[in-house]
């Protein structure tokens, strides 16, 4: 059997195995080094990849889950290998015909759709996680994360907590959530640029749908936005806009997105404290590292949040919402559309 670590992946670790056959499989397993409590749950991960096994949802199967310690030190994910493309490099996407990236792109929206739409008494994922608002929730939890796992003091994260804190919006739906989701989780088809299969679920949870979107839209650069990180493939020509994709979902699934503007925030959030998150344990591990995905390896993620200018507001009819002032700014008041604001006057 051989062993070969894969993807950029900077949280679970993932390897591919191979035999003498040449048949192979994908394995799972905790990073190395010292873990933040709840974090890096691979039984979890383990659990809701069964759930879904014949929904909608593309997932690779679960062939075997393990935490014996007469075998492992750490739980063991063992699950079908799934081939086709991922897009996790610039390389990868540059080789891409502009059309195959507009399909790539445009898939996700639709399949996020089908995540949400998930049957969670069908699925025996209702006790997934508790059903209290779902802002709240993340931000106790990543607040948390933040205060363990952070390699220096950021002010201007601690100002955007207490602004989304106070503007946190009425929970009124509670779906399946990734997590996680966007271009780097996802294996798509070779021939038509679909997704096929939906990866790394182990954030996933029970919450506001809306919260996937706004991460998505977090983690989808436009032309002309320096976003301090190395992998701004969504900027090149072919991949829809946010705007695109957003109109993407809302056609398939139908909901309101009035607050997608906060969501969007959150979002951003969150990708701060992954990025000091897994700085932190590549500074504890430098075996954790995968490629050159680590954040501070090229260059410092600190003006991640000083881009953005975030303020709570209210719509006419008096939801709260957050307004985004930034060169290459974001959101309407409404918080459904999204547009290039640099030289264009500003956000409204």
């Amino acid at each position: 059997m051989a062993f070969e670590r894969i993807g950029l992946g900077q949280s679970n670790l993932t390897y591919l195995v191979r035999d003498e056959a040449g048949r192979r499989w994908v394995l799972r397993r905790p990073p190395l080094g010292h873990l933040l409590a709840s974090a890096h749950d691979v039984a979890r991960e383990a659990r809701i990849l069964s759930a879904l096994e014949g929904t909608a949802v593309p997932t690779p199967r679960v062939l075997g889950m393990t935490d014996d310690p007469a075998v492992t030190d750490v739980p063991l994910l063992l699950m079908e290998f799934v081939d086709g493309q991922v897009v996790d490099r610039m390389s990868i996407a540059r080789s891409l015909t502009p059309e195959r990236r507009r399909a790539i792109g445009m898939s996700l929206p639709q399949t996020l759709a089908k995540i949400h739409a998930v049957d969670l008494e069908v699925t025996g994922l209702t006790g997934l996680a508790g059903h209290k608002p779902y802002a709240q929730r993340q931000l106790k939890r990543w607040s948390a994360q933040w205060a363990r796992s952070r390699t220096r003091e950021l002010p201007a994260l601690e100002d955007l907590t207490g602004r989304l804190v106070a503007a946190a919006p009425e929970q009124r739906e509670l779906t399946l959530v990734h997590g996680d989701f966007h271009l780097r989780n996802v294996i798509t088809s070779y021939d038509t640029g679909k997704v096929t299969a939906v990866l790394d679920w182990e954030l996933s949870t029970l919450g506001d749908p809306l919260a996937d979107l706004g991460s998505l839209l977090a983690y989808w650069p436009a032309k002309g936005e320096n976003t301090s990180g190395d992998f701004a493939a969504t900027a090149l020509d072919g991949f829809p806009t946010r705007e695109e994709l957003v109109a993407a979902y809302s056609a398939v699934s139908g909901r309101d997105l009035t607050a997608l503007g906060y969501w969007h925030a959150m979002g951003l959030w969150k990708v701060a404290i992954i990025a000091e998150g897994v700085m932190r344990r590549a500074m504890d591990e430098p075996r954790n590292v995968g490629g050159d995905r680590t954040p501070g390896r090229r260059r410092p993620w600190n003006s991640t949040l000083r881009q953005w200018s975030i303020v709570a507001g209210r719509t006419r009819s008096g939801s709260r919402v957050l307004h985004f002032h930034a060169c290459r700014g974001i959101s309407r008041g409404d918080a459904v559309s999204h547009r290039d604001a640099c030289g264009k006057g500003q956000s409204r």
